[in-house]
């Protein structure tokens, strides 16, 4: 299984417009196989495991006193984000994935794509909304975003660690609240994303939010 590359990639429900033929990319992944193996993992690298394109978010190599050493992973699917726990042979061999970012502008979501367009040619791709719901959270139609392209297919939107975005909604703080004060309510931001704020966090006010947790971060 470690040496066979599978020709089906894992991207069906995103699509691209004027993106070549499914053959086409297939050809030119073929053409770009580079085999990485468990000695190479990085967190962060993509790899084909199985005809499906996994994000490695963690691994850990095990040498056991018995038996051969393997390695455990916990990968992050790119087609839906789902995450997974696999564990691997030690040396085993996968196709490296290309991944590279292009900086675009995020125009709008409407219930099914996130569409995307690139300033400078202006071509507008649109990607599966379940699969960047996350990070929508915290994008503001017309902000620059940088969209992440898996064997030169859409799969992702990157992020800063923490974002800057306006209260649009929350209950009225009480005279005495300040920093110290304790307890936290929630508050709806520019995005549409609730979060839960300090007591004294009120509404027109920019916060700093953890884009990976959700969690509050500071006046901005």
């Amino acid at each position: 299984m470690a040496d066979r590359w599978f020709p089906h990639g894992p991207l069906g429900s995103l699509s691209i417009q004027g993106c070549p033929s499914a053959v086409a990319g297939a050809r030119r992944r073929r053409a770009a196989f580079v085999a990485i193996t468990t000695n190479q993992f990085k967190n962060g690298n993509h790899i084909e495991v199985e005809g499906t394109i996994f994000k490695i978010l963690e691994f850990q190599h095990v040498k056991p006193g018995k038996g051969g050493a393997f390695v455990r992973t916990k990968l992050r699917r790119a087609l839906d984000g789902n995450v997974i726990d696999r564990t691997f042979r030690a040396g085993e061999k996968f196709r490296s994935v290309h991944t590279e970012s292009r900086k675009m502008q995020f125009l709008y979501a409407d219930g099914s794509d996130a569409h995307f367009m690139d300033t400078e040619s202006f071509e507008q791709i649109a990607v599966a909304e379940g699969t960047v719901e996350g990070t929508l959270r915290w994008c503001k139609p017309s902000s620059e975003v940088e969209v992440l392209f898996i064997d030169e297919e859409p799969a992702d939107v990157l992020l800063p660690s923490a974002v800057d975005l306006e209260v649009t909604q929350t209950d009225p703080g009480m005279r005495g609240d300040s920093v110290n004060s304790g307890g936290t309510k929630p508050a709806t931001l520019e995005t549409g994303a609730v979060v839960q704020v300090p007591l004294f966090v009120e509404e027109g006010q920019r916060i700093r939010v953890d884009t990976r947790s959700g969690d509050y971060v500071a006046r901005a």
